[in-house]
């Protein structure tokens, strides 16, 4: 049996050739496959003992970007293309030029590129993932905690919690585009794939391909 595992901070994936978790946790079952997705902080009480790791969450053997590098190039990118990986904590991308690396970056100080801000929001005005909706209007903000001095007051104006945060994460996608140093496609990684405020906005400046939230996973095996 193996498992592969990327600990995230708040939720972790898993692919393994064998049950390892209650189904609750498995989004999937793929070519002999199990893919799992579960809150981080049940690791240890699942007693998963990967094969490979990596992610803030575990004592990882393996580095994020390099398992990033590999998982996309196994599931399809072209041989020039850039890799944009979003969790709740950091961002990275991976630029690959005739099929090779040519350049990354990685930000890990900023929590107005990462999900964490957006997922505090939405709980304390108790709005619903589905309830944010594309705005053409953003808040470019380089720091999250102006993001929510930004949310906090508009909402104070009047305007609707949804339509605020809304506008905050078109301004992350836009912050993440210029981090990538603007490509005409980005291939999107991690949750916000599943975040169609986000992909919508993205859309605004690049052609996007989404490859989910396994990329890191399967760039382990």
């Amino acid at each position: 049996m193996s498992i592969y595992l990327d600990a995230g901070t708040t939720y972790s994936k898993v692919i393994s050739t064998d049950k390892v978790l209650d189904n609750k946790f498995c989004l999937k079952n793929f070519d002999g496959k199990n893919y799992y997705i579960l809150p981080s902080k049940l690791i240890k009480e699942q007693n998963i003992i990967p094969t490979r790791s990596c992610g803030h969450m575990v004592n990882a053997d393996e580095n994020e970007i390099i398992a990033l590098a590999n998982g996309a190039k196994k599931i399809g990118i072209d041989s020039d293309a850039t890799v944009l990986d979003l969790g709740s904590r950091d961002a990275k991308w991976i630029n690959f030029k005739n099929g090779k690396f040519h350049d990354m970056d990685w930000n890990t100080s900023c929590a107005s590129s990462t999900g964490a801000t957006v997922e505090m929001l939405l709980k304390f005005y108790d709005v619903k993932p589905e309830d944010l909706k594309f705005n053409r209007d953003k808040f470019v903000v380089t720091c999250g905690i102006f993001g929510m001095e930004k949310i906090m007051d508009s909402i104070s104006g009047g305007i609707e919690p949804s339509v605020a945060i809304s506008k905050f994460i078109h301004g992350i996608a836009y912050n993440s585009w210029k981090f990538a140093h603007q490509p005409n496609k980005i291939y999107l990684s991690g949750g916000f794939c599943e975040n169609n405020c986000f992909t919508e906005s993205l859309k605004q400046y690049c052609d996007v391909v989404l490859l989910g939230r396994f990329v890191l996973c399967e760039g382990l095996i």
